[in-house]
């Protein structure tokens, strides 16, 4: 006999980790710090404060197993807005609550990855959390808190509140999980330093087990402009959006619920449309039939009148910011950057931006050093699925005076409402064309720009080479001339050698 049974999200993920990113020890420690760091650096976005982020992660039985791997003891804490109260326990252990549910750029995207972190550290340690937050009010609020798996709802163990004299705002996490740190530690690390390179507003602290102190420093204070939250675009609904747009309506007829509810919708541009899909102004929304709302998404799709999505929704990192944290991590002898327009794919917004560095502190290897982002979030993993790898393979080098031993690097970032990843664990984009087009345009353009210092640099260096030359025998040139005309005064050279020195020490 079939049995069926209902499982909560909790449930779900606590027998399926590995879709979420925690498929090994390493990886569970490398995703975990990902994951809260990721809502560490929301969070100071949201406060509008440069962020100060402090990662400590300490070994808790390496005495007693004399082994590198085993259960670890992970402390993050920052300067951002901190968590109310109230959603303390729910945002610390419920899987699937957050803040991330909102049509704007931000780095997570589900609302699981630092609840399904926690979650791993209690089925691989069956300790609980510590959570102290404060939004910067007269109290700080600190929970002890577990997971009711089945039930996906936090239980909590203890709960204490603290006089909060100094005014401090943030929010401190801290866990038990089992883990492998030191398979992780070069993944973690190049994640760090990745992050510092598209945060360079940033203060990272890291402490690691054996007691080593990584700090990243900020090297601006500047901010990018925060995002605002946005109305859906009609070209990016489905039937469902509608249905849960017509279910909440407070408006009696469709020409208010086209323009009130959608994003860049004017009245006129209803009106437009409506008279287009043949529904009248006047009905009233809430009476819509299940065939209807199917007819309504229908047409949407069709009506070609719509304006494309603002790129108020997004916040792109900006040319300086991004020349920035390059410069501050690689140190290049030569970058060139470029922000793209705003373009859409399915109606949701998205700007890809993109960076070339060559030389410097640049590792040379047999191929193009390729950095990956997504709403500032590294990309370390499965990169040859990645559509910026593709792209970039695709291309022809020769062209721009690459050569695949140069120590060249490409940086890739996309921003989105709606990043298209294709798996929860966020760690490659799909080949959607529109993004694809949008890339490789963007490559273009900054490769372009490495090509005309190239083929700079390779003209001063061929007329360097002949310059040296020819300063080497222009005396001797002088004295057999001044011999030939029978004179006894060699005409004067260091007019000459000036020029080529000066000539020298400006290219240099």
């Amino acid at each position: 006999m079939v049995t069926f049974e209902e499982i909560s999200p909790a449930d779900f993920f606590y027998r399926n980790r590995d879709i979420a990113g925690f498929t090994s020890p390493s990886r569970a420690i490398f995703s975990s710090i990902r994951e809260l760091v990721e809502n560490s650096l929301d969070a100071a976005d949201v406060a509008s404060s440069p962020p100060q982020i402090y990662i400590r992660l300490s070994q808790e039985d390496a005495e007693e197993t004399g082994l590198e791997t085993g259960v670890y003891t992970l402390r993050i804490g920052d300067n951002g807005s901190g968590v109310p109260a109230r959603h303390i326990p729910s945002a610390f252990g419920q899987v699937l609550f957050g803040s991330k549910y909102k049509l704007k750029q931000t780095r997570g995207t589900f609302g699981l990855g630092g609840t399904m972190a926690i979650l791993y550290g209690q089925i691989t340690t069956h300790k609980p959390v510590k959570v102290k937050s404060s939004t910067g009010t007269s109290k700080t609020y600190e929970y002890k808190l577990t997971i009711d798996i089945q039930r996906n709802r936090p239980i909590i163990l203890d709960r204490k509140i603290h006089r909060n004299k100094k005014q401090w705002r943030g929010t401190i996490v801290e866990f038990s999980l089992e883990g492998d740190y030191f398979r992780a530690m070069p993944k973690i690390l190049e994640y760090l330093k990745q992050t510092a390179l598209v945060t360079p507003y940033a203060n990272i602290t890291f402490v690691d087990p054996r007691g080593r102190l990584y700090v990243f420093t900020r090297a601006t204070t500047k901010m990018p402009p925060p995002p605002k939250e946005t109305l859906p675009h009609p070209y990016g609904v489905d039937v469902e959006t509608i249905q849960r747009l017509v279910c909440v309506t407070k408006f009696r007829n469709m020409l208010d619920f086209m323009h009130k509810h959608f994003h860049r919708v004017s009245e006129n541009r209803a009106r437009s449309f409506l008279e287009f899909a043949g529904i009248s102004e006047r009905k009233d929304p809430r009476k819509l039939k299940p065939h209807e709302i199917v007819k309504l998404v229908r047409m949407m799709k069709k009506f070609n009148g719509f304006f494309p999505p603002d790129a108020s929704c997004l916040s792109p990192l900006g040319e300086e910011l991004l020349k920035t944290g390059i410069l501050k991590e690689l140190k290049p002898e030569f970058i060139a950057v470029s922000q793209r327009n705003p373009a859409t794919y399915s109606g949701h917004p998205f700007i890809v931006e993109t960076a070339i560095a060559y030389g410097g502190e640049i590792p040379k290897k047999d191929d193009i050093l390729v950095y990956r982002f997504a709403n500032r979030i590294p990309l370390l993993y499965d990169e040859a699925s990645d559509v910026s790898v593709r792209v970039i393979k695709s291309m022809n080098w020769r062209r721009y005076k690459v050569t695949p031993d140069m120590p060249i690097a490409i940086l890739v970032h996309l921003c989105s409402t709606k990043v298209p990843y294709k798996t929860v664990g966020k760690e490659f984009i799909a080949d959607r064309p529109e993004v694809k087009g949008e890339i490789l345009n963007g490559i273009r353009e900054v490769a372009r720009q490495l090509q005309r210092f190239l083929t700079k640099k390779e003209y001063v260096q061929k007329e360097k080479r002949r310059l040296t030359i020819f300063s080497k025998y222009l005396p001797k040139i002088a004295r057999f001339s001044t011999d030939l005309a029978g004179k006894e005064k060699e005409p004067n050279i260091e007019v000459l050698l000036g020029s080529v020195k000066k000539f020298e020490g400006e290219e240099d």
